[in-house]
């Protein structure tokens, strides 16, 4: 007869199991097949029985390959942009909105709207509004007598442009966890600040980011992780043009693999892509246990 003690101890494990059985099926199992992929040389339309084993070939292609190392670069500037962006926005969104005024639940209900809209639809919100014929921008441009701007197709404007959609869209992400962080805050920090004279700047600057920080830099690198992803938004706004200008690393990706065939080469760049985001989700948890530590120890001192 098993004991109450087992029980408890391998309950965890048996609720636990049915998602690890997804997990194996749906993340583990396809994974294994792209290492595998990445391996041979395989185009679409071809009887897998017939792929052919080319070794570390398909990974000398992708260090050799200028667009590879362009779309490298291109993915490293947006991810950069947009992640130091939207977090200085959605952390000045939070200080201004932590307040209690007529409406501010409704406007903070506005600003979190744009990260429900699903990208593809982002994509075409902001293709329209980029028209240099008829688009929103155009119009408003011409209404204050300023020059057409080639949004779209420039190659000077186009990562710009693509920078500014995902800003509009995710700055809500953080804008939410930054203003949970700042009414979670003790106020018995904030009281001793005010008696102690300190006015609203360094209120922000000395108590405030400082015990927000832990929440700001988990919340950065959420979006780092995900501004490695993006392919919609950028598919949709330019398919990686003028030129190579806005091909980041996910769409490079999608081009090898469903316009150039070659479903070996674009496994070793997803390989790629996937030590990327899991480097930088180590880093996520690494700093998440350092903070961790860091407060245990605090508290440890306090008593």
């Amino acid at each position: 007869m098993i004991s109450r003690q087992a029980l408890n101890r391998a309950s965890p494990y048996v609720f636990l199991a049915p998602a690890a059985a997804v997990m194996l099926v749906a993340l583990v199992n396809p994974v294994m097949q792209s290492v595998w992929l990445s391996f041979h040389e395989w185009s679409i339309g071809t009887p897998p029985d017939q792929t052919r084993f080319v070794g570390l070939e398909n990974y000398r292609w992708l260090l050799a390959s200028q667009a590879f190392w362009t779309s490298v670069s291109v993915t490293l500037i947006f991810a950069a942009a947009v992640v130091v962006l939207e977090t200085v926005f959605g952390v000045a969104l939070a200080l201004a909105l932590d307040r209690e005024l007529r409406g501010m639940s409704m406007i903070r209900t506005i600003f979190i709207l744009p990260m429900m809209i699903a990208p593809i639809v982002v994509g075409l919100i902001w293709r329209f509004m980029y028209n240099e014929q008829f688009g929103t921008l155009t119009t408003l441009f011409q209404a204050l007598g300023l020059p057409t701007v080639p949004w779209l197709s420039s190659p000077d404007m186009a990562l710009a442009s693509v920078i500014i959609a995902d800003i509009w869209q995710w700055t809500p992400f953080i804008f939410i966890l930054a203003l949970a962080a700042l009414q979670s805050l003790p106020a018995s920090a904030i009281e001793a600040a005010r008696i102690d004279g300190a006015n609203g700047w360094q209120m922000i600057f000395f108590i405030k980011l400082p015990l927000m920080a832990p929440v700001i830099v988990v919340a950065a690198l959420l979006r780092l992780i995900d501004a490695f992803k993006v392919l919609e938004v950028v598919y949709i706004l330019t398919e990686g043009g003028p030129g190579l200008s806005t091909e980041i690393l996910s769409l490079h990706i999608y081009k090898t693999a469903f316009v150039s065939q070659q479903l070996g080469r674009a496994s070793a760049l997803s390989n790629l892509l996937l030590l990327i985001v899991m480097a930088i989700t180590l880093a996520l948890v690494a700093v998440t246990k350092l903070r961790e530590a860091a407060a245990r120890r605090a508290s440890a001192r306090e008593v």
